[in-house]
Formats: C-alpha cells, structure tokens, sequence
C-alpha cells in the first residue's frame, strides 16, 4: 500500500518546488553532492550544499527517501511525480 500525503497550500507547494531547484542545481554544479543525492537523498539534503541548507518538511524528506536513481536525470524524473 502507498503512503498517503497530506496535500499542502500553494504556498507551501511554491516554497517546496522552489527547495526541489535548488537541490537539482546543487547536483548539477557539484558532482560530490549528485552523486550523494544519488545515493542518500536524505542524508544529501541534510547536509546541504557550500554552507546552504534546504528547507524541507519531514514529509519531504520521506517523500524523496523513495527516490531510487542511477542519475540525475532519472532523480529528475521521479522528483516530478512526488
């Protein structure tokens, strides 16, 4: 069974889109990031990237914890349908 998601307010839909950016533009920079986005997304986004953190909720976090990808592009991908 999936886990279900509380939707969230446009505005919280603008911010986490906005988070999701950077984090797609951290990897594409920083090959050390990607490849920790890569391979722990969570831990990645926990780390954050030169000095920045990410600000994403909890059901964020578990939301990009079901990410498994081999690249960015397929990261890419799988981000959009979440």
């Amino acid at each position: 069974m999936l886990k279900q998601f509380p939707s969230k307010s446009a505005h919280q839909e603008r911010s986490t889109s906005s988070e999701y950016s950077r984090i797609l533009s951290a990897a594409v920079i920083n090959s050390k990031f990607r490849d920790m986005l890569l391979s722990d997304p969570v831990k990645a986004i926990s780390c954050g990237y030169s000095g920045e953190q990410f600000d994403l909720d909890h059901e964020d976090k578990s939301r990009l914890a079901t990410i498994h990808a081999t690249s960015l592009a397929e990261f890419a991908a799988q981000l959009s349908r979440i």
